[in-house]
C-alpha cells in the first residue's frame, strides 16, 4: 500500500469497500467544470457598428470586438499598469484581468467595445451578464482625454445591454472621481442598499439603472452618443485592426 492510499484511508475512511483509490480526469471533463457556460444571446445579439462624432469633431467608430482579438486589448491596456494618476494603474490592472478572463474562458457573459480614431484605439468599455435580467458594467478605459472618448464608449455598452440583449438592469460601481462624477451622477442613477446590495468589484456600493431610466433619461440627455449607422465601409475598415500606442499618453 502506498503512502497517498494510507493517508485516504486513515484520514477520510471510504463508507464502503471501494476498487481503486486514485482516480485521473481528462481534461476535457475539468474544463467543462471550470469554464463558466454563456447565454446564446452572446452569440445571436451581436452590435452593431456606428460612428460617434466627438466634441472636437473627430468621428469614432465604435464596434464590438471578438474573443480572438483579446491580445490587441491587453497589449493596449499594459502601458498603463504603472499611471499613478486618476486611478488609472487599478482600472488598467482590473480591465486586463477581466479581458484576460475572457480569453481564457474564465469569466460568465463577457463583452467589449471598443473606440477608434482615425485608425487608432482610443478607448475600451467591457460588461457582463449576471443573468437574463441584469447587466454588470465592469470597466471604462480611454486613451485619448477631453473629448467623451469615455461617455461615448460607456453610453454604447448600456446601449448594447437594453436594447440588444433585453436586460432590465444596468448595475456599475466606480473606482475615480471623474467616472463616478460623468458615468454616474450626470446619469442620475439610483443607488441599491448598501451593504445589502454590493458590487462584484470590491463590495462597493451599486448604483443602477433600469430600462425606464434609460428609456426615459439616458437615450435622450445622451442622445448625442446615440451615433450613425451603419458605418461607412472605408471607416469601418480602419477600425478592423487598430493602430495600438506603446506608451501612455501624456497627462
Amino acid at each position: 500500500m502506498s503512502s497517498g492510499e494510507r493517508q485516504f484511508k486513515e484520514f477520510y475512511p471510504p463508507p464502503v469497500e471501494v476498487t481503486r483509490t486514485e482516480y485521473k480526469f481528462r481534461i476535457e471533463d475539468l474544463e467543462c467544470v471550470l469554464r463558466p457556460l454563456e447565454m446564446p444571446i452572446l452569440s445571436e445579439k451581436k452590435y452593431e457598428p456606428k460612428v460617434v462624432t466627438l466634441r472636437d469633431g473627430s468621428r469614432m467608430v465604435v464596434r464590438q470586438v471578438e474573443r480572438k482579438e483579446a491580445d490587441m486589448l491587453l497589449e493596449a491596456i499594459r502601458p498603463y499598469f504603472d499611471v499613478k494618476q486618476d486611478f488609472y494603474d487599478l482600472v488598467a490592472v482590473r480591465t486586463y484581468a477581466e479581458i484576460l478572463a475572457w480569453k481564457e474562458y474564465r469569466i460568465k457573459d463577457h463583452y467589449a467595445l471598443i473606440g477608434v480614431i482615425d485608425g487608432k484605439l482610443v478607448g475600451i468599455v467591457n460588461a457582463r451578464l449576471w443573468d437574463q435580467d441584469i447587466a454588470i458594467s465592469l470597466h471604462t478605459i480611454s486613451f485619448k482625454r477631453g473629448v467623451d472618448v469615455g461617455p461615448a464608449l460607456y453610453f454604447s455598452k448600456i446601449e448594447h445591454a437594453f436594447e440588444n440583449l433585453g436586460v432590465k438592469e444596468w448595475w456599475a460601481t466606480f473606482e475615480s472621481y471623474i467616472g463616478f462624477r460623468v458615468l454616474n451622477v450626470e446619469w442620475a442613477k439610483r443607488q441599491k442598499p448598501w451593504p445589502e446590495y454590493q458590487h462584484e468589484l470590491g463590495g462597493a456600493r451599486v448604483y443602477y439603472l433600469t430600462r425606464d431610466d434609460w428609456e426615459l433619461l439616458g437615450k435622450k440627455k445622451f442622445a448625442k452618443y446615440l451615433g450613425e449607422r451603419p458605418v461607412p465601409p472605408e471607416l469601418l475598415k480602419s477600425a478592423e485592426k487598430p493602430e495600438i500606442n506603446k506608451k501612455p499618453f501624456e497627462f
